[in-house]
């Protein structure tokens, strides 16, 4: 029987990438298509222009359908923005009988039981993402069904987000003619697609460098710790130059993929390139050391933003294996070694990884957050065959279809 197909939509500030995938029999992830084009309708991750963000989805599907040669019914789909946050929480629960193991069922209401406490009328809870669970005491341990006890404690991971923000992107996709599977917070997908096992066990921040917003996620022993959105991405790199250089917005973000640099210092004082400007003459002669100079200011600034995030979320002492960066930004020379200096962690540029199919499009951090939504929702897909239903109250309207992508997420 054929593996089935997942599909993952990645809805961002400056595009929409779609991409259609499977699980190899080697347990690799097997590209059938990929469609990228312009985003429209969005700023800083979220929606502002319903209709133009229907048409840049439509659009992005219908050449990942034609890429693949199927019909993409439904999709798991990446949420972000400055309206998501994110708490640690307990949860509690008695076993009902200690003479017998520890159930799925047990795990299930110990993780209903975190995500109960005071959530806003207009937020809503996305993830319940486990950190560690302990029975009768017995503390970090990673999978408790089987085990025997009378108390199992959850320690937990929430996200929540903007119940109008959620509502308006899932209109934009149905609006596309896709149903929507699942919503997963952007910077958990991220992390799925360019970092190892052991980077998260010794402690690790990803900070996925997009268009319009910069997405973090911090892990400790293998678990999330912390997440979070600020409003600053590539764009607003951008907007810097077309201020300093005085040049229309595609020449200068076409000159920033070409001359791009955030250390001057490595840059010859001599090297000059001609751009397209503003004025009479229509072209001028720019310094590249001086496009390097506001992209290290902004750079800077970003991840001096960072790493007050890391402050609130752990010790930065304690992330070992140091910062990987991805997203489409990263892709700037020099931008691993000033986020060392400035970070004062190791650094390095994730890319995402075990691929086959139509991998080669993909080999770019600016497709991380796209590969780890199918990585993610693959995961997911295995908790379910193996986890009992858990009821949960009703709701109506379109609510009641974000309710049910907005699933218990069980680690591996």
């Amino acid at each position: 029987m054929a593996n089935p197909t997942l599909a993952a939509i990645d809805v961002g500030t400056t595009k929409v990438c779609t991409i259609v995938a499977e699980l190899s029999a080697q347990q690799e992830l097997r590209i059938l298509g990929v469609g990228i084009g312009p985003s429209a309708g969005l700023a800083k991750g979220t929606v502002d222009n319903v209709q133009a963000a229907i048409e840049a989805i439509a659009s992005s599907i219908e050449r990942a359908e034609r890429a693949s040669g199927t019909k993409i019914m439904s999709a798991h789909i990446g949420i972000s923005g400055p309206h998501v946050s994110s708490r640690n929480s307990q949860g509690i629960v008695a076993v009902a009988d200690a003479r017998y193991p520890i159930t799925e069922h047990d795990v299930q209401r110990a993780l209903e039981s975190a995500r109960i406490f005071n959530v806003p009328n207009n937020r809503e809870v996305i993830h319940v993402v486990p950190r560690y669970y302990v029975v009768d005491g017995h503390d970090n341990v990673s999978d408790p069904v089987g085990m025997f006890g009378s108390r199992l404690d959850v320690e937990t991971h929430v996200v929540t987000c903007s119940s109008s923000a959620a509502q308006n992107l899932v209109r934009c996709v149905e609006g596309a003619g896709v149903n929507v599977e699942s919503l997963i917070l952007q910077p958990l997908a991220s992390a799925e697609a360019v970092t190892e096992t052991e980077e998260l066990e010794h402690g690790a921040v990803m900070i996925d460098i997009g268009g319009g917003t910069t997405d973090i996620s911090i892990y400790r022993d293998g678990a999330v710790i912390h997440t979070a959105v600020l409003p600053v991405g590539g764009i607003h790199m951008t907007r810097d130059l077309v201020v300093a250089l005085r040049a229309p917005q595609p020449a200068v973000e076409q000159a920033k993929r070409d001359y791009g640099h955030v250390i001057p210092s490595l840059i010859d004082e001599t090297e000059e390139f001609e751009l397209a400007s503003f004025g009479s003459e229509g072209r001028k002669t720019v310094q590249r050391r001086m496009i390097a100079e506001v992209l290290q200011a902004r750079a800077e600034e970003l991840f001096e933003m960072v790493q007050a995030e890391i402050s609130r979320g752990t010790e930065p002492e304690l992330l070992s294996a140091g910062a990987i960066l991805t997203g489409g930004a990263s892709a700037l020379p020099g931008i691993d070694l000033l986020a060392e200096e400035v970070l004062s962690l190791p650094a390095r540029v994730g890319r995402p990884r075990h691929l086959s199919g139509l991998s080669d499009i993909l080999n770019d951090p600016a497709y991380a957050t796209s590969v780890g939504l199918i990585r993610w929702a693959l995961k997911e897909q295995e908790i379910m065959f193996r986890s009992v239903a858990v009821p949960t109250a009703p709701l109506g309207g379109l609510m009641r279809r974000v309710a049910h992508l907005m699933r218990v997420v069980l680690p591996q």
